[in-house]
């Protein structure tokens, strides 16, 4: 078995990701009994290699995951999200609006 293992080098990244999908995400992993980024890159892996990630079961715990934490979401409204001006979002707008007094306030 040790011999099957691939040495990686694993890099810690911020992404954003839609709320709901999140959730539902982090509960499959927690089913699965392993971490988010290890399932995002079985996932991903899958994905690139043109394959399912996901056997019949495991779709069936996604689709009640999906419908506990509201997901309405596949894959048409990939390309489509657009995200709402949130409190995350005011928050950066008010930090550039501060940024952008305290350069005019230097000269």
């Amino acid at each position: 078995m040790a011999e099957d293992r691939l040495l990686i080098q694993r890099v810690q990244t911020g992404v954003r990701v839609e709320k709901r999908l999140l959730k539902v995400l982090k509960a499959f992993a927690e089913y699965q009994d392993m971490t988010l980024g290890d399932l995002l890159e079985g996932i991903v892996l899958h994905a690139f290699d043109g394959q399912c990630p996901f056997e019949p079961a495991s779709l069936q715990r996604i689709k009640e995951l999906k419908r506990f934490y509201g997901l309405d979401l596949d894959a048409r409204a990939s390309h489509r999200l657009v995200e709402s001006a949130g409190p995350s979002s005011k928050k950066k707008s008010l930090k550039k609006k501060g940024a952008k007094k305290d350069s005019g306030d230097r000269k």
